[in-house]
């Protein structure tokens, strides 16, 4: 009795398999492939200007969403630490104390600069979306404030 019930289990475990089998083929499922983009590979900042050598030490990897309301401008800052980031929505200005500009589009991808004063501004209508990623160490800031610099 018991190899019946084991030969009766084995002929439907067959049956469904076959039939699962032929049920994929007649309705095949896509398989998708993961898709990799690049969006940037460099040694400067957005203004040109080599990256700093690394620190030495442990380092702290921070990242930060920053959402600018639109007609939202920043202080003056510069940043201590090597920073990137990836611009998911919006148009992000860039301005350098020394005059040079950077516009930032949706989808692009900025290496900011490091110890030079410069501050952004959203001059479009939509808020920008910025996810920005700082390499640095513990109790570093990730950009020093200049008030004493007035913006226009």
């Amino acid at each position: 009795m018991k190899v019946w019930v084991l030969v009766a289990t084995l002929v439907c475990g067959l049956t469904v398999v076959t039939s699962c089998k032929e049920a994929q083929a007649d309705n095949p499922v896509p398989t998708q492939q993961v898709e990799t983009t690049e969006l940037i590979r460099t040694s400067q900042s957005w203004d040109g200007v080599e990256l700093p050598d690394y620190f030495e030490g442990r380092p702290e990897l921070v990242a930060v969403k920053y959402v600018f309301p639109a007609g939202q401008k920043l202080g003056w800052h510069h940043h201590p630490v090597m920073n990137y980031g990836v611009l998911v929505q919006g148009e992000l200005t860039i301005i350098g104390l020394d005059g040079k500009t950077k516009v930032v589009h949706e989808g692009e991808a900025v290496v900011e600069m490091v110890g030079t004063v410069h501050h952004g501004e959203n001059r479009g209508t939509k808020p920008v979306i910025l996810y920005m990623f700082y390499l640095s160490q513990k109790d570093m800031p990730l950009a020093v404030q200049h008030p004493d610099i007035p913006l226009e």
